[in-house]
């Protein structure tokens, strides 16, 4: 039985290896395309400045959906905390044992978005909604942030930078499943990506953007990843306690959290952590033995 479990554990983990091998840069067309449409119609073809045509194009359709996503309040703001990584990536640390392949892919893309989401914040320096509207106007849940630092949302393309490697890490292959899994990830990592303008923090497009950026961040990322394969030692479990150590860090950190606003998210992330850490430990104590 341990021997099946084992050649099963490997197919699966050789079929995610083969997913990501099989990512091009030629995914990259799609969002690239609709980004410069969107930045051509506000550059070229709008008669306000940037800033301005911005923010009044989107002014109502902002306030709609601030008005309906804001009637769940505690599902939105613990919905918006994922797109913070130190919430997110705990929830998907259990791939780092099985899928390490998925973890290198990941690392390299969330990289990449550091340097991506921090030069674009400075180009454009978008004000925050809080920063132009009135707040009595809007719901804004949690702090309220008026910085020019409202384009691209940064937890979107945090966001979508885990759901799109989940995405190709295990695409189907019939093309009807592929169609199926697509949308469906999409969809969840838009509602995730749309509490930002649930809890007042961003406008539509800011979230769209953001998402956009995410992916192509982790197209580019995986491209890059396997060329280089410059993580492929973080699967050697002779590593296993320097990140058995972090990850206790890291869960420690989230418990600070959880002692400033106790959400419920914080406590699947603590789960999640708790739950690789016991099993990476007991892994490398059999590799000992």
């Amino acid at each position: 039985m341990e021997k099946k479990n084992s050649i099963r554990n490997t197919t699966r983990t050789q079929k995610v290896s083969d997913n990501l091998s099989n990512v091009k840069l030629s995914l990259l067309i799609p969002p690239l395309l609709i980004l410069l449409l969107i930045f051509f119609y506000f550059i070229f073809l709008n008669e306000e400045s940037f800033v301005d045509g911005y923010i009044n194009v989107q002014r109502d359709l902002f306030y709609f959906l601030n008005r309906n996503l804001s009637k769940f309040p505690n599902l939105q703001f613990n919905l918006t905390q994922l797109g913070d990584v130190l919430i997110f990536f705990p929830l998907i640390t259990i791939f780092f044992i099985y899928f390490p392949k998925l973890w290198e892919a990941l690392i390299t893309s969330a990289l990449l978005s550091l340097i991506v989401s921090a030069a674009l914040k400075r180009l454009f320096a978008m004000p925050r909604p809080a920063a132009v509207f009135e707040n009595e106007g809007f719901f804004i849940i949690g702090r309220t942030l008026r910085g020019n630092t409202s384009l691209p949302s940064g937890h979107s393309i945090a966001t979508f930078i885990v759901i799109s490697i989940i995405l190709f890490a295990f695409m189907p292959k019939k093309t009807v499943n592929k169609i199926a899994w697509a949308f469906f990830m999409i969809l969840v990592g838009l509602i995730l990506a749309f509490s930002r303008v649930g809890v007042g923090a961003h406008y539509p497009l800011d979230v769209i953007i953001g998402s956009l950026i995410g992916y192509a961040v982790v197209v580019i990322g995986i491209v890059i990843n396997n060329k280089l394969n410059w993580l492929t030692w973080i699967k050697n479990q002779r590593y296993y306690p320097f990140f058995i150590l972090a990850f206790i860090i890291w869960a420690a950190l989230i418990v600070k959290k959880i002692i400033e606003e106790n959400l419920p998210i914080y406590y699947l992330a603590v789960i999640a952590l708790i739950i690789t850490v016991a099993l990476m430990t007991s892994i490398y104590a059999k590799r000992k033995n």
